[in-house]
């Protein structure tokens, strides 16, 4: 067996393949305009191999070529934050890279991630597309409030969503001097644009997760609706990967850093290397769940209480969020109504059959 890694970049990569001995056989460059070099080069060598990449930019087209590719045994995805070997190399280049990469792969050193199947991925582009459209919608509305905040004696209506119905119908006929009127009419057409493109992505995420039991059992959770759920359940694929709820917390980058020696330990920062479309998605549940959930909504101001702030108190409620997902997860469970308390329950009595 062969081991070859590879140093991915937009146009072009770069190949190394050591032997069982670690001696180098083979090293070159391949450029992506021509995809048919990958199969010339492994054609070239002798034996099958395990390929290593890294998961960077764009991962996932390379990764499926090189699936296909004849003489490809294996392919590893790689961390590139736990690659310490080539972060803290004082000599980097790109051939260095690769064959840093072949050599941790040949001593079974490389710190995997999961690779979803290639219908997950597909899914979890329609979703992160209703994502990304709901961020530059915010960056349009913002754009609106400055345009007309820079008229602070207009009569406003009173109402509590500037962009519900009532209030984009003011924006619309509201006299502004030049050339507020036109920008605020095309900064309209192209929120109306945004609005139409992800309710016509809500309906598709609907439909291709209609048949996904975890998306609909994370639904019953707080918070949880039919975009949130289908994000979760997608990006966790499969709660069988955590053995426990506090490896689904680490992995959703809902935990501290924590720092221990000679018997003193303390606490940083969240964890920077997750998956923060996870992340992203418990916190947002958790907002809406303290204001409709009556367990939850007590065991956000019991830490507020404590003197922590709103977004330290709605990280924890989002970690127990998390380990309630675990719960209903691994034991195929829904989540369970449970009236206004002030003593803490644990996950497991706010799940149901």
């Amino acid at each position: 067996m062969n081991y070859t890694g590879i140093d991915h970049h937009k146009r072009y990569s770069v190949a190394c393949t050591l032997d069982a001995q670690g001696r180098r056989l083979l090293e070159r460059r391949i450029d992506h305009n021509a995809p048919e070099a990958f199969a010339a080069y492994f054609a070239a060598l002798a034996e099958p191999s395990a390929v290593v990449i890294e998961a960077c930019w764009n991962w996932a087209a390379l990764y499926d070529l090189l699936e296909a590719t004849p003489g490809v045994a294996q392919v590893v995805l790689s961390n590139p934050a736990k690659n310490r070997i080539i972060a803290d190399a004082q000599i980097k280049n790109d051939r260095v890279d690769a064959r840093a990469l072949a050599t941790l792969l040949r001593g079974n050193f490389v710190a995997a991630v999961h690779v979803p199947d290639k219908p997950v991925r597909q899914k979890k582009n329609t979703v992160r597309q209703r994502l990304w459209l709901a961020r530059v919608r915010t960056m349009v509305r913002n754009r609106i409030h400055t345009v007309l905040d820079r008229h602070p004696r207009l009569e406003r209506p009173a109402v509590k969503d500037p962009f519900s119905q009532r209030g984009k119908a003011w924006m619309k006929r509201v006299v502004l001097p030049a050339p507020d009127r036109q920008l605020l009419t095309e900064d309209l057409e192209l929120h109306e644009l945004i609005e139409r493109h992800i309710h016509a992505l809500e309906d598709r995420i609907e439909a291709d997760n209609a048949a996904n039991a975890e998306a609909r059992r994370l639904r019953t959770l707080p918070g949880v609706g039919k975009v949130l759920g289908p994000v979760i359940a997608l990006e966790i694929d499969g709660i069988a990967r955590f053995r426990t709820p506090d490896k689904l917390c680490a992995y959703a980058g809902l935990v501290p850093t924590t720092y221990s020696s000679g018997g003193k330990t303390s606490h940083g920062r969240m964890l920077p290397f997750c998956n923060r479309w996870l992340k992203w998605a418990f916190i947002e549940a958790a907002w809406v769940a303290v204001g409709c959930d009556g367990y939850l909504g007590t065991f956000y101001k019991r830490h507020r209480a404590r003197g922590k702030g709103a977004n330290e108190a709605i990280t924890i409620t989002a970690r127990r969020l998390a380990k309630i997902a675990w719960k209903m997860l691994t034991e195929q469970r829904n989540y369970s109504k449970v009236p206004l308390t002030t003593k803490p329950l644990s996950p497991a009595a706010l799940i149901t059959d």
